[in-house]
């Protein structure tokens, strides 16, 4: 895949305070429905703090990312968690 095709994202993920646990948890499932819209999870990476993780995705259209977003099992899993659930801050990027 060139730099020009598909969506580059990152997400800046913030745990509830006392819910990181369940947060990754989350993180883990959501992550893994990533494929079923032509997603991939370039690199996950996680905070000193324990409270944050970085996560560097890529689409092979921006459609695949509004599917992945109105995705039912993600609704789920997100609203299982209620108010323990991540907070997300997501950037589109692309090469420099």
């Amino acid at each position: 895949m060139t730099s020009t095709a598909g969506l580059t994202l990152v997400a800046i993920v913030e745990f509830a305070a006392g819910a990181e646990t369940a947060g990754q948890r989350y993180e883990d499932a959501v992550l893994s429905l990533l494929e079923r819209h032509g997603g991939h999870l370039d690199r996950r990476l996680r905070g000193t703090d324990g409270q944050t993780e970085v996560h560097v995705i890529r689409f092979d259209s921006r459609a695949g990312y509004e599917s992945f977003l109105a995705d039912p099992d993600r609704a789920a899993l997100r609203g299982a968690l209620g108010e323990s659930a991540p907070t997300t801050r997501v950037i589109e990027v692309h090469e420099a």
